[in-house]
């Protein structure tokens, strides 16, 4: 409840000092004189005398309820109705071998599901998929808004069971051919791999080229720090080694491929940078969301007004009745 004209309530300060200027006024005023008092006085106030009080006590409860109407209480029914713009984001992740490069913590690929997963978390009305590569690509999982389900699909991924190799135009292509006939307004691809288009019979340009034809925005994120990055290999008698390989990241096409779609490119060397990236993207591509509210106000006034005059009245007539003094 509210009140559409609280400055009425200021008179509220006065409607004490008015109860307490009339029932000194009714104390102090003369009644019948008698020779002699003591008779009385031995007698003890009647039930009238005791509820004297009753006309004061109704004239101060009138007042408090006819302010409190003049201040017009009201019931303010809200009613928020929220509407989502939301983007469709296929996410697409490199599985290849290289991804065990322990640059990042405790390595690229488990860094980029860490990442990615709380990327997920952060999407509300966003439909999301998920396409994995290495030699070959696969749809890990189609476009959905169900978020447990792409985090579950997202955690079940490890390197190693495709094929080695690093098809990006391949897994570029199946992500773009998701995307194409889907009505959201915002189309996106997150690119992210560490190596260079080795495997797969379409380039990354040209399925940049689709892409940008059907107005795919591709950020491409390559994943890496500068030089070598330590991995382990297993070898055949000395066994788990770690050795230093350098990293090839094709920096040049993915800038290429990002900016031929209207994305951007990022290369991430840490765990941090790699979640600031994501960051960033995610407030490139935030949800438009419209809000519309309703409010529907109903008046209670009357449910003080009326009890607030009822009071008054009844003050007035036990005054000028039951309770009435006489000089």
């Amino acid at each position: 409840m509210a009140f559409a004209q609280p400055y009425w309530l200021v008179l509220l300060v006065f409607v004490p000092i008015a109860g307490w200027w009339s029932w000194n006024a009714t104390r102090k005023r003369s009644g019948m004189k008698f020779s002699a008092t003591s008779a009385a006085i031995m007698a003890g106030p009647s039930l009238r005398t005791r509820l004297r009080v009753l006309p004061t006590v109704f004239r101060v409860c009138g007042l408090t309820l006819a302010i409190l109407a003049l201040a017009r209480p009201q019931d303010r029914n809200v009613v928020q109705e929220r509407f989502a713009e939301g983007v469709d984001i296929m996410m697409v992740l490199d599985t290849s071998t290289s991804m065990r490069a322990e640059d990042f913590r405790p390595n690229r690929f488990e860094a980029a599901k860490a990442v990615g997963t709380e990327f997920i978390q952060g999407r509300t009305s966003d439909r999301v998929g998920l396409i994995v590569f290495a030699a070959n690509a696969y749809t890990q999982a189609p476009l959905t808004l169900d978020y447990s389900f792409l985090e579950k699909m997202l955690a079940e991924v490890e390197v190693g069971v495709i094929e080695d190799g690093t098809a990006i135009g391949t897994a570029l292509a199946m992500a773009v051919n998701r995307l194409k006939d889907t009505e959201a307004k915002s189309k996106v691809v997150i690119l992210l791999t560490d190596g260079q288009n080795n495997r797969g019979e379409l380039s990354p340009e040209t399925a940049a080229e689709v892409a940008k034809t059907i107005g795919v925005r591709v950020y491409a994120i390559g994943v890496g720090q500068h030089g070598e990055a330590p991995f382990v290999v297993d070898h055949p008698f000395a066994g788990r080694q770690r050795r230093m390989v350098p990293v090839e990241i094709d920096e040049e096409m993915l800038q290429a491929v990002a900016d031929m779609t209207g994305g951007q490119y990022f290369r991430a060397t840490n765990n941090r940078a790699l979640r600031d990236i994501y960051d960033q993207i995610g407030e490139l591509e935030k949800t438009k969301i419209e809000e519309r509210i309703y409010t529907d106000y109903e008046e209670r006034y009357a449910s003080l007004l009326f009890p607030g005059l009822a009071l008054l009245f009844l003050e007035i007539l036990l005054s000028t009745t039951l309770f009435r003094r006489f000089p």
